[in-house]
């Protein structure tokens, strides 16, 4: 892992939505990634879950804001990127979302990013989570496609 030797509890944590959204400025790309850490994931390699292929690097999501969402609320783009995995949270015992930089090395089958030579930034708190569900589900009532649960029309 880029950052020899560092344990998990080293990391800052965030603790509000806001905060994550000030993280976003800081030097190299941030990502957010669900997992039981950074002492776990020092081996970089993620595995997809459909096939049990090995992948080249850390699945995770991107935390850069993309130039089309213009000015728009900049804790509404963070909560989203928590909200879309949140569920790996219950999925997998003991993930939980933290913040790194790290080098893409290619894309895994959802099209994610893969990192390699990762550094840990800092853990998200559970309330930040709590905050971001808030924020996501106060703010639509209809998700669309995204409401894989119930059959097309």
């Amino acid at each position: 892992m880029g950052r020899q030797g560092c344990v998990a509890g080293e990391i800052p944590t965030v603790r509000t939505l806001e905060e994550l959204a000030a993280l976003i400025d800081g030097p190299g790309e941030r990502f957010v990634r669900w997992s039981e850490g950074p002492d776990v994931d020092r081996e970089e390699r993620s595995r997809d879950e459909l096939t049990g292929v090995e992948l080249p690097g850390l699945s995770v999501s991107a935390l850069s804001i993309e130039p089309w969402w213009g000015r728009r609320d900049r804790r509404l783009w963070v909560a989203r990127r928590l909200y879309d995995y949140r569920h790996l949270e219950y999925r997998r015992c003991a993930a939980r979302p933290w913040v790194l930089t790290g080098r893409e090395c290619g894309r895994g089958p959802d099209n994610e990013p893969l990192v390699r030579a990762v550094n840990p930034v800092a853990w998200i708190a559970p309330d930040v989570v709590e905050e971001a569900t808030a924020l996501m589900e106060g703010f639509s009532t209809s998700w669309g496609p995204l409401d894989r649960n119930e059959a097309s029309p």
